[in-house]
């Protein structure tokens, strides 16, 4: 698992600090949003695994961060710990009403904070709603959006996977696959930005295999975009040589050296216009059976 991210919404720049130094050494990545609209387009760009939010901001309040945030399908899912100087019963029950995971008042204790930060983050984790990764949705939560889905009219179903992704951890090691897994949702994310509604769903259902609910107009101009992007970017990712000879070097099955082609997407669509669904399973088999057809062309053969 990678570093877990914090991000900490707080306007007194002595607080802010103290947590982001606190925090990055326990290792967590921590990012800092001194208003409320900066939290909310941090958020968008890189999704948290818990945000820390003041109630007592300059713009907008916490309230109404949280409220945004709850109401976004992308973001619905973050752990949220309110801190704040306010101590009112009133001003808590406020701040579940909306959907908060946690209640803290300044002036705190920091050892106290921490716990409640891991407690939070391990509640999603053990309840398969995030994927610890990549933060994004997991699990329950992804079926439960396309149990909402399935009812509804209009949509397409992306299922994306990387291809070659193990070869790749095999050579490169696991702290680099993570490394294009995160990579991975957040080009997603700044896909879907560009090219789809802010209602549009992404989720991490395991290993190397992602998902997208759109509109079904839309899921075209994702997928073409997803894959073009990814195909030049993740080239980062391998050394200098690997890129210029456009494979690595792995161990097949047998346990021989191979070439193995460098890490590509493959994604299947489904919508209800191509047939009608009487259950969620129907959606992810067909979408995995059309992301299998999605062969990428590769520029070199096997010996």
């Amino acid at each position: 698992m990678g570093k877990a991210r914090l991000l900490v919404v707080e306007d007194d720049h002595d607080i802010a600090n103290m947590l982001r130094i606190y925090f990055s050494g326990l290792g967590y990545e921590v990012d800092v949003a001194p208003r409320g609209s900066d939290a909310l387009e941090k958020t968008r760009q890189v999704l948290p695994h818990l945000i820390v939010l003041d109630i007592m901001l300059p713009d907008i309040d916490g309230y109404e961060v949280c409220r945004i945030l709850r109401q976004n399908t992308r973001t619905s899912h973050i752990p949220v710990i309110f801190l704040t100087q306010r101590d009112e019963r009133s001003d808590k029950l406020q701040g579940l009403e909306l959907g908060a995971d946690d209640y803290i008042t300044k002036p705190f204790d920091i050892e106290e904070l921490k716990l409640r930060v891991q407690g939070a983050i391990r509640r999603a984790e053990r309840e398969a709603l995030t994927d610890p990764r990549t933060g994004l949705p997991a699990g329950r939560l992804i079926e439960e959006q396309l149990r909402f889905t399935i009812r509804q009219t209009g949509w397409a179903f992306l299922d994306v996977r990387i291809n070659h992704f193990e070869p790749f951890r095999d050579v490169y090691g696991f702290v680099a696959g993570d490394d294009v897994l995160r990579f991975t949702a957040m080009l997603i994310g700044e896909v879907v930005d560009e090219l789809g509604t802010p209602g549009d769903f992404i989720g991490h259902a395991g290993g190397d295999n992602f998902v997208i609910i759109t509109k079904e107009e839309l899921a075209e101009k994702i997928r073409n975009r997803l894959k073009e992007r990814f195909a030049e970017e993740v080239q980062t990712h391998y050394n200098f040589v690997d890129r210029q000879q456009g494979f690595i070097m792995a161990l097949n099955a047998e346990g021989q050296p191979e070439k193995m082609p460098l890490m590509t997407l493959s994604v299947g669509i489904v919508s209800p216009s191509q047939q009608t669904f009487a259950d969620i399973r129907e959606i992810t088999e067909l979408a995995a059976e059309m992301r299998r057809r999605d062969v990428p062309a590769t520029s070199w053969k096997k010996q």
